[in-house]
């Protein structure tokens, strides 16, 4: 039998739970309330980590120890950072209803009865912000009827929590109830890393990754390095945990990351709130971070007992010295930050690295020409819409309405849970909002991922927002490419509501009250959890029942069951044409657009008509228009990859650096495959991206060169040879025959293991999956 499964992982997850509940591996104290036969596993990681410190003998690093903790084969496992590839068995699985729908749908065809890890459906990416989050959820409901009923009927079938539309945002639910100190998480989506708040290794992943933990199969992951943060002092003032990760950003890039988890450490640690430590986490994703984690302290425990899990944090307590680093453990970077005079920040626009500390903001405004009237403040996402957050943005706009003024801006709040909402709607934080000129969206991601029914401004038009949000690429959050979006803290956000202008610094300029005196903010006061403790609001939780019937109508435009790939045929891959080589920044929102194409996430046909809709074309400098290679023709990107896939031509694409950056949705991954692509050669990837290729058998390839990227032209026949000998860290080649009939050749590394080779060999890795469980049978 293959060795991507044992025979006793065949027993399924009746098995599974029997070895979850041993009192020899596992301790006897619940995941979850919501899981109560299921455990923490601080045993079983205590003694896998003492047999890795024995192999290699050496102190090891927090994030080491989570991840040697969860091996799959800690005895044999080959161990080296940035080489070698863990097979992991990681303690759950959380969804968002816009991956989950592929997710579910690729767990579905894999026959399989029940998942075998606890895991979780989150109703938070279909929720447009229009008018208001009552009406705006109740909107959502409607038009995505046929999609929630879909997801809360297959999870109740095949044993996966389903969290209903206006519960919240996925980290913050999985902050709430699931995290902890110790914790290997995968979620299918990008800012998962959430959780490293409260002490565990949360990962971003495509579905098809989720789909393998969710069928018992060990996950993969490239060994990461890791980066260590030094902070140091105290934050103060105007100075907030955001402006850690932005101050970060502007160090690391957004690809200073890959391949690598970041772990912070250091006095300055203790001076943080658990939800804190969570925002610096999950903006950690703008750099490219595997992850992020904080080491175990005072700030966990008592957020845990907060949030109604004492005997999690006092079980934690106990194992203080596993979930921190080693003395003497050794990093591979390490970057000190001084809290004490770390000052605020604001970076953008159009990038989440470009950095600008608020004393400088806006001398860069002028000259660069942003925009200095600020149309629209937003305050809240996963990133920032914790209790702590909405005190001390309300603490701000309660200045403001002491001295008679309100927003001069748009002012939006998006509460990240409905336990947050409940919260400071009882605490009266949502009356001072309101009297300020605010409007409290519905829990749920709304602009931050382009869910916005935006109408004060046209499209084109230029114009500045600020965010406490986390992304901020061209037209990310209103899909109009003219916005300049820039991201910062909530407290800074609120101030420039005030303000209404950009270059506006709160901790040296002045505002004119209603009766005409000049007065200064004060730096903003909050509370990291409530003197009253949390109210829960209304229960919006559905637990698995194991039974019922899972309909996909064959009509449906928001659903449709999937077809296998086809196989390898054995052969080298000869006269492909390049469908578009891309100019400059390509990130997955290029590749597949979200906003009002996250409608069709379920139905693989409709949403590949957005493939590459906003990718800057290297031949003319336009966006959605190139040139059929066969017919001389032009068109749009989707529509001509219609048409090479009609008639059998198979294509590649051509991409530049950090290619695949941003959200982990594998639909950019799987729309280039189900429209014919074969192979998308670049020079550099990113991590999440890279891997959704291989699962959906595409060939993910780098330019040896990168200078090489220059000798391709868009008219170029192209044939990737090599393939019959293809095997981990030998290189392919590709030769790009030019239209006069001279030749180029060309290197081409890659970074698949024999696993993965075997993906691309059947077709993809459910394929592969479907093959193993055959011939077991």
């Amino acid at each position: 039998m293959n060795s991507l499964l044992r025979l006793s992982q065949l027993a399924g997850p009746a098995h599974m739970r029997a070895l979850h509940s041993s009192a020899s591996v596992w301790s006897k104290v619940p995941l979850s309330k919501f899981e109560p036969n299921a455990y923490l596993p601080y045993e079983r990681l205590s003694q896998n980590v003492k047999i890795v410190k024995d192999r290699l003998k050496r102190p090891l690093t927090l994030s080491e120890k989570i991840l040697y903790g969860h091996l799959d084969q800690p005895k044999t496992q080959d161990i080296e950072r940035g080489i070698s590839y863990l097979r992991l068995r990681p303690d759950r699985v959380a969804m968002q209803d816009a991956t989950a729908q592929m997710a579910m749908l690729q767990f579905i065809s894999s026959g399989l009865p029940k998942t075998a890890v606890p895991s979780t459906i989150h109703c938070d990416h279909l929720i447009e912000a229009q008018k208001g989050g009552a009406q705006d959820l109740a909107r959502a409901k409607d038009i995505n009827k046929e999609v929630f009923n879909f997801l809360a009927t297959a999870g109740s079938k095949y044993g996966v929590g389903f969290w209903k539309p206006g519960s919240g945002i996925i980290h913050q639910i999985i902050l709430e109830n699931y995290a902890f100190p110790g914790l290997l998480l995968i979620g299918t989506d990008s800012h998962t890393p959430n959780g490293g708040g409260l002490g565990g290794l949360c990962i971003g992943v495509g579905g098809a990754d989720a789909v393998d933990v969710m069928a018992d199969i060990p996950w993969e992951l490239k060994c990461p390095k890791v980066i260590g943060i030094k902070l140091t002092g105290k934050l103060n003032g105007w100075t907030s945990a955001k402006d850690v990760i932005l101050k970060v950003a502007d160090i690391l890039t957004v690809k200073g990351g890959t391949g690598a988890i970041v772990e912070y450490y250091g006095p300055g640690v203790d001076s943080l709130s658990a939800t804190g430590m969570g925002t610096i986490c999950n903006m950690g994703a703008e750099i490219g971070a595997t992850t992020s984690v904080f080491p175990y302290n005072e700030s966990m425990y008592k957020y845990l007992e907060a949030t109604g899990r004492k005997d999690i944090a006092d079980e934690a307590k106990k194992y203080k010295d596993l979930l921190t680093a080693d003395e003497g453990a050794s990093y591979d970077q390490i970057i000190e930050i001084n809290l004490d005079t770390l000052t605020p920040h604001v970076n953008g626009p159009f990038t989440p690295d470009l950095a600008s500390p608020i004393d400088k903001l806006g001398d860069n405004a002028k000259k660069n020409g942003w925009p200095l009237d600020v149309k629209v403040s937003l305050i809240g996402s996963c990133t920032n819409s914790s209790y702590e957050d909405m005190t001390r943005a309300a603490s701000i706009a309660k200045q403001a309405l002491d001295k008679g003024l309100r927003a001069k801006t748009l002012f939006t709040i998006t509460p990240g849970s409905e336990q947050v909402r409940a919260t400071i709607e009882r605490d009266g934080l949502s009356k001072i909002f309101a009297d300020f000129g605010g409007m409290v969206l519905a829990n749920a991601c709304g602009p931050c991922i382009g869910q916005w029914d935006r109408q004060d401004v046209k499209k084109g038009e230029k114009n500045t927002i600020v965010t406490s949000y986390n992304r901020n690429f061209t037209g990310r959050n209103d899909a109009n490419p003219a916005t300049h979006g820039f991201v910062t803290s909530p407290d800074i956000t609120t101030a420039m509501a005030i303000s209404g202008r950009l270059d506006f610094n709160p901790l040296t300029d002045e505002l004119t009250a209603a009766d005409g005196s000049k007065f200064k903010l004060q730096p903003p006061s909050g509370l990291d959890l409530p003197p009253k403790g949390y109210d829960p609001g209304e229960d919006t939780f559905q637990a698995p029942s194991g039974k019922g019937e899972v309909d996909v109508a064959p009509t449906s435009d928001r659903l449709q069951l999937l077809s296998p790939f086809d196989k390898w045929d054995g052969k080298d891959l000869k006269d492909m044409k390049i469908l578009i080589k891309v100019k400059g920044k390509c990130t997955t929102d290029h590749i597949s657009a979200a906003g009002p194409w996250l409608k069709y996430r379920g139905h693989l046909d409709n949403i590949s008509n957005n493939l590459f809709l906003t990718a800057v074309n290297a031949e003319n400098g336009e966006m959605n228009k190139v040139k059929n290679q066969v017919t001389g023709e032009y068109g749009a990107v989707p529509a001509t990859a219609r048409k090479y896939k009609a008639d059998g031509v198979r294509w590649v694409a051509i991409g530049d650096e950090n290619y695949g950056e941003g959200s982990s949705r594998e639909h950019a991954a799987l729309e280039p495959r189900h429209l014919g692509g074969r192979a998308i050669i670049v020079k550099s990837f990113a991590r999440i991206h890279e891997t959704n290729l291989k699962k959906q058998g595409m060939l993910p390839l780098t330019f040896a060169n990168p200078a090489d990227y220059d000798k391709i032209d868009p008219s170029d026949d192209v044939s990737i040879v090599g393939l019959n000998s293809f095997a981990p860290g030998k290189p392919l080649t590709a030769v790009f025959k030019k239209t006069n009939g001279s030749k180029v050749e060309v290197t081409l590394n890659h970074t698949f293991n024999e696993q993965q080779i075997e993906w691309f060999k059947a077709g993809s890795a459910l394929n592969r999956m479907k093959e193993v469980f055959a011939k077991s049978k």
